[in-house]
């Protein structure tokens, strides 16, 4: 396996991670919550380069709401920020999340169902722990119904990939559905259930994609800025964010996600890897 087989002057996508399901403001004050914050985020982040933002959604105590409403309601917050700015709706492309715990079937539905429907939406490819007694279940069945719905509405799946299992579903979706090309696969390694965060775990990730795949690559935690720039070098693209880390270097928490971004985009333009605008990201994933 060569450097120079997977350097790519292609632009990378990056996508900001601006608050997850699980950690909140105690983790990190910066973390936005509400609407109004993550619409404030949203157009940071694609100030400073972001071209995707992926969005979870809470109820007003911080806790994880799959909610359509919810959701809406931070889609609405983001158009009346990009707004504000000056910029416009197509500025950013929106992707919703459909990964959770604990939650079911048709609960996990409901993040597709704002008006408009987001143009990305995550799709975990099979289960994963969380704490000490709970698993997030995705079985085939919940993958395929998920998926499904997604073509409906005209969705694009990104593929989230915690470990080389879900790597093998991502084989097994291909075999049971037509997905719409290029297959987007988001690539996870840290702890848990992720992938071992390690160098020849990435190699052999990217290795054993299918033909024509994209990736996307993320490292939780500390891990973050090696792993984003691993999949720049590779010819890939990256997600950072508060979701995924809430520190900037050891210590210090991290200011924002745009802080977060602009490093990934300052990494991007060190090894001649030009940052995707929204439009470009639509282009290379062949979103409408």
């Amino acid at each position: 396996m060569s450097y120079e087989r997977f350097l790519s002057g292609e632009p990378v996508i990056v996508t900001a991670a601006l608050t997850g399901g699980v950690h909140g403001k105690e983790a990190n004050p910066n973390l936005p919550e509400t609407p109004e914050e993550i619409g404030r985020a949203a157009v940071a982040a694609a100030d400073a380069g972001a071209a995707v933002v992926h969005l979870h959604a809470r109820e007003s105590n911080g806790e994880r709401s799959f909610s359509t409403e919810r959701f809406q309601a931070i889609d609405d917050a983001i158009y009346e920020q990009l707004d504000a700015d000056g910029r416009r709706p197509s500025d950013l492309v929106i992707q919703h999340s459909t990964g959770g715990t604990a939650a079911p079937n048709e609960v996990r539905h409901q993040p597709l169902r704002t008006d408009p429907p987001p143009e990305m939406a995550s799709l975990d490819m099979g289960p994963l722990n969380r704490y000490d007694h709970l698993t997030s279940e995705n079985t085939r069945a919940m993958v395929d119904a998920l998926h499904e719905e997604m073509v409906q509405r005209g969705i694009k799946p990104e593929l989230e990939v915690f470990n080389d299992g879900h790597l093998n579903e991502v084989h097994g979706l291909l075999e049971r559905r037509e997905l719409a090309e290029p297959v987007y696969a988001t690539l996870l390694f840290g702890g848990g259930t992720l992938s071992r965060p390690r160098p020849r775990n990435f190699l052999n990730a990217i290795s054993n994609l299918p033909d024509g795949a994209l990736f996307n690559t993320i490292g939780t935690g500390r891990h973050q800025l090696a792993f984003a720039t691993m999949g720049i070098l590779f010819g890939g693209h990256v997600r950072v964010g508060l979701e995924d880390s809430v520190y900037y270097e050891e210590g210090a928490l991290a200011e924002s996600n745009a802080q977060l971004v602009q490093r990934v985009v300052d990494v991007a333009e060190t090894l001649d890897r030009p940052v995707a605008s929204a439009a470009q990201a639509r282009s290379i994933l062949g979103i409408e």
